[in-house]
């Protein structure tokens, strides 16, 4: 099931023409990492899913819930 940052990083990964492969390489986090993220997985490490955003020049922060 996507979600926002699912969505986001598969779109900003297509965008820089990278794989899965080579974006985990330049992120600095495991090949499945990259493809749990895309594929919207819920438990995942906030420490790696930052240093993916990171490349984008993004990091993780409060959103509000919507009701």
């Amino acid at each position: 099931m996507e979600n926002n940052i699912s969505i986001f990083v598969k779109e900003k990964r297509k965008e820089a023409k990278l794989t899965q492969k080579e974006f985990s390489i330049l992120a600095g986090v495991g090949l499945a990492f990259i493809r749990a993220i895309e594929q919207g997985k819920t438990t995942l490490k906030v420490e790696n899913v930052n240093k993916v955003l990171a490349m984008f020049g993004y990091e993780l922060g409060p959103v509000e819930k919507k009701r």
